[in-house]
């Protein structure tokens, strides 16, 4: 069943339209690195053109977690345990959440939360459709911020953040600290975390995954201008930025950048803002872990690993974690 209601919605989108100005101009302020928030990238063409990604040559994350999901899913299933109410953050094309909901007994529901709403609810009511024994809610909200998780109509024997793809790797190591702090808090003592993180490899692969040769990803990056113009009212000219992905290898990290090919002045909510040729505006980093490395991290946060799945070549991890 699809739980819908909008009137619970609306105020939630206010908060994110407000909290997205704030932010954008906050970030565009900031030096000696502008800096726009990772999270904004994925409006309704945004997730389009992310799915998009996942199917590209280059791009071998989605590909290799769901390799590993084919294989390890019924492992994943017990660990997770019968009448697990599901949390997704992040709600992609829902190929690995249909997969995982297959494999589990007897799931209490699936709470889906995603930034945009469009995307949201195209991806809940596909998922109710395929699964009509799994209770499917979906939750309009940035989930970098506390929200509240609706009750399934079922009993729930505990609660369980599934958030795949590599997503936790987008933030800071501090920051990827709080939000699983975040997650601890919603799922209380016995809880579960089943997560996915890209590992360190080469290079040159790296950089190729998150510039294609077909220049996805570069429209992927440049939409979120778009978005700001849309959204924010900006006079953003995207044929004056380049997409630009860099490898750091000190910090194990990907960077994605729009580099302003000219001097210009932007004008976003009413404030101007000047970027001077070569300039780079951040919008996305991809850390790249080891599993001890990660393990340190989310225990930090409260979580203990009881389990990792990995392909053989050992590019992609799968965690399930236990709180307390």
């Amino acid at each position: 069943m699809t739980t819908v209601a909008a009137q619970s919605l609306e105020p939630t989108l206010d908060r994110v339209n407000d909290r997205m100005r704030r932010d954008v101009l906050e970030a565009l302020g900031r030096r000696p690195m502008r800096e726009l928030p990772t999270q904004y990238l994925y409006d309704a063409r945004g997730s389009a053109l992310f799915d998009r990604i996942c199917e590209l040559p280059e791009y071998y994350p989605t590909r290799t977690e769901l390799a590993i999901m084919e294989r390890d899913v019924q492992a994943m299933a017990r660990g997770v345990g019968e009448r697990a109410l599901i949390i997704e953050y992040g709600s992609g094309s829902g190929i690995k959440t249909r997969r995982l909901l297959e494999a589990l007994q007897r799931p209490a529901g699936c709470v889906l939360v995603d930034i945009s709403r469009e995307h949201l609810l195209r991806s809940a009511a596909r998922l109710a459709d395929e699964l009509p024994h799994v209770e499917v809610l979906p939750v309009v909200a940035d989930f970098t911020a506390p929200f509240a998780v609706p009750r399934p109509h079922g009993k729930v024997r505990r609660r369980v953040v599934y958030f795949p793809g590599s997503t936790i790797g987008n933030f800071l190591p501090e920051q990827a600290s709080r939000l699983m702090q975040q997650m601890a808090a919603q799922v209380e003592a016995g809880g579960g975390l089943l997560i996915g993180t890209d590992l360190r490899k080469d290079p040159a692969m790296l950089e190729a995954a998150y510039d294609d040769a077909q220049g996805v990803t570069a429209a992927f990056n440049k939409n979120l201008l778009r978005r700001i113009n849309r959204e924010l009212g900006a006079d953003f000219d995207l044929r004056a930025f380049e997409h630009r992905a860099i490898y750091d290898q000190e910090r194990g990290r990907i960077e994605m950048h729009l580099v302003s090919q000219e001097t210009q002045a932007v004008r976003v909510a009413g404030r101007r803002f000047e970027l001077g040729a070569g300039e780079a505006i951040r919008t996305e980093y991809s850390h790249k872990y080891t599993i001890d490395g990660f393990h340190e991290l989310a225990g930090e946060a409260g979580w203990r690993p009881e389990e990792v799945w990995m392909d053989e070549k050992a590019w992609f991890a799968v965690h399930l974690l236990r709180l307390g």
